[in-house]
């Protein structure tokens, strides 16, 4: 790899996309003003409603559309380069697959649009088929798959060329809550062995769990922009994490603190959310098959390595 472990994969600078009339009139300004700049190894959020500009700017990214004005930097290229296109894997919000071919069959067709040789595309697709849980459905039509499968088949094929830059739109479209939560192991641990993603995702808790920054946009313009945690966090509380107390050590406790900063203090239980419930759950009852984060980074790291 070219850049350094700590450098910048992406940046865009005052980004701007005017749509025109017939007439050459200004129409619609679907993105306006978007400066980014994301490092390598992040996850990378683009939120916002329908709308906002989320699927132009990633447009613009691939180079499908040229910015009306302000500037891209992808990897050292530009967006049209072949070169840069290489290195980047793009899952778009509806996966457009040959129903008639099996997921094997689709995985080694795109691996040799990528010009690998024959046992390097026998060796990614039988990795990404195991990655991405397909590897029981391998030989199926991908005519009979639901969208949760063929979401997985997109993942793979996004994965195939083991891009430095995977752009995901909505990628955990259709998938139930343990499909969900393996795909976000399987992007923390891609981006802890070093690939940048940029994910756009109307699930905020899926974007919540994985996202190290993230950027608002409405109406063409970022809103909002900054480490997720440092958004998120209520600067003006605090919460003491402590094991179960009984009844009259915790009246005292709760005195105590009440006397001596003069302040309300409140008592509450800390809780997980629906889906780490769900999952636990579901985990419990198959004796834990399904892959835990630590079992997908060795994984992950193979298939990365070139």
């Amino acid at each position: 790899m070219q850049e350094k472990a700590n450098s910048t994969i992406l940046e865009v600078v005052q980004l701007t996309k005017v749509f025109c009339d017939f007439w050459r009139r200004p129409k619609v300004r679907a993105v306006d003003g978007l400066n980014l700049s994301v490092r390598r190894g992040e996850i990378f959020g683009l939120l916002g409603p329908n709308g906002s500009g989320k699927s132009t700017t990633i447009k613009l990214l691939l180079g499908l559309l040229h910015p009306t004005e302000g500037s891209i930097r992808l990897m050292e290229g530009r967006p049209g380069d072949v070169a840069v296109h290489r290195r980047i894997g793009y899952l778009p919000e509806v996966s457009h697959l040959y129903r008639y071919l099996t997921p094997r069959e689709t995985l080694l067709f795109y691996g040799r649009l990528f010009d690998l040789s024959a046992r390097e595309r026998r060796a990614r697709t039988d990795q990404l088929l195991e990655m991405t849980g397909l590897t029981a459905a391998a030989d199926r039509a991908v005519g009979e798959f639901s969208k949760g499968m063929a979401r997985r088949l997109g993942l793979a094929q996004a994965l195939l060329n083991a891009p430095e830059l995977l752009i995901l739109d909505e990628p955990t479209s259709g998938l139930d809550p343990m499909g969900c939560r393996q795909v976000k192991e399987m992007l923390r641990a891609l981006a802890d062995q070093g690939t940048t993603i940029l994910l756009t995702s109307h699930l905020l808790a899926d974007v919540e769990h994985i996202c190290d920054r993230v950027v608002i946009m409405y109406n063409g313009k970022p809103r909002a922009a900054g480490n997720l945690r440092d958004l998120l966090a209520t600067p003006d509380r605090m919460t003491l994490d402590l094991p179960v107390l009984d009844a009259a050590t915790t009246r005292r406790l709760l005195q105590t603190i009440r006397e001596t900063c003069d302040c309300e203090a409140e008592l509450s239980r800390p809780s997980m959310n629906l889906e780490e419930f769900f999952v636990r759950v579901v985990r419990e009852a198959t004796n834990g098959a399904s892959a835990a984060p630590e079992a997908a980074t060795p994984r992950m790291a193979a298939f990365l390595e070139k």
